[in-house]
């Protein structure tokens, strides 16, 4: 067997023939590192490492919320072809914010059950035992990860006038980072009353609980009213979350999978069991920042008819 390829080249040099043929097109998904597993019958770090070479080479590339696509300049970077490993960051680089760091691109690109410590290492170019000088476990790493990408919206101090603006200006902001980041709502909501000690996410309650100062509310119910906005927008944010890692594990889109379902669908909705429905099913799926626009102002609303209920 001397001389034989290793199993990551021969992958890699099967996926770039896919490029090279036409089969995989520019903007395309390449097969997850999970699917290659499962097809390949190869481990998580060969598959790993097979996409490693192919994106130093620049044939693919990552995409938050879409995995690893086809390059729209997929040319090799180096003349010597699938064979050149990415060499290894010198360990001494290796830091807490940098571990975090490709954790939350190696999250956004392919979702979380793709990440291990083994192919964070993997991605580093670093061993594994490297990672824990700098996070005690995987745990502790999501935790990591949840603060930093949640933290990376700032709220304003005093922020806007009025306690609708600020809850509004809080959620929209809120929105934004799971939007950004679709791994990160079942971290911060794996549960609504005892969540993860996270610093970013207290310090968004604590800032809505003030923006509700001099409302007339007790401590209690000023409590209930942040955690339960928060958990509005959570919900919505996790609802995303799940149809993402749904595309990410099959490969099948939400579009694709609805229209595959239409057939379905229509059957259901024109056998007269649900008439309040069939007056409505003509309509497009609603569009998820429409429905949190939407469902946003209605939480607001009812804040509002809280706040005079009690004067």
């Amino acid at each position: 067997m001397t001389g034989e390829k290793a199993p990551y080249l021969r992958i890699a040099e099967d996926i770039q023939r896919q490029i090279i043929s036409g089969e995989l097109r520019v903007g395309e998904r390449v097969p997850s590192t999970r699917r290659l597993v499962r097809e390949r019958g190869v481990a998580m770090a060969t598959a790993s490492k097979a996409l490693a070479v192919l994106r130093q080479q620049g044939w693919v590339r990552a995409v938050p919320g879409s995995g690893t696509v086809v390059n729209e300049h997929a040319r090799p970077r180096v003349p010597s072809g699938p064979e050149q490993v990415p060499e290894k960051a010198p360990e001494t680089t290796l830091n807490r914010g940098r571990v975090v760091r490709a954790a939350i691109a190696l999250a956004d690109s392919e979702g979380r059950a793709a990440l291990s410590m083994r192919r964070l290492a993997a991605e580093l170019g670093v061993g594994v035992m490297s990672l824990y000088r700098h996070v005690p476990d995987k745990d502790e790493l999501l935790r990591l990860m949840a603060d930093a990408a949640f933290g990376q919206e700032e709220l304003p101090e005093p922020g806007p006038a009025g306690w609708r603006a600020k809850l509004e200006l809080s959620a929209r902001l809120q929105w934004r980072a799971y939007r950004r980041h679709p791994w990160l709502a079942p971290i911060m909501l794996n549960s609504l009353v005892r969540p993860p000690v996270v610093a970013s996410g207290l310090r968004v309650v604590d800032w809505a609980l003030r923006a509700l100062d001099g409302s007339g509310l007790d401590g209690r119910t000023r409590l209930y009213t942040a955690v339960s906005l928060h958990g509005y927008v959570g919900g919505i944010a996790a609802s995303r979350a799940f149809e993402v890692e749904s595309e990410q594990d099959s490969g099948i889109t939400a579009t694709q999978r609805q229209a595959a379902d239409r057939e379905l669908l229509t059957g259901l909705i024109e056998s007269g069991r649900f008439p309040a429905l069939s007056g409505v099913s003509g309509a497009d799926a609603p569009d998820l920042d429409e429905l949190f626009e939407f469902g946003l102002q209605r939480q607001l609303d009812g804040i509002a008819a809280l706040l005079a209920s009690r004067r």
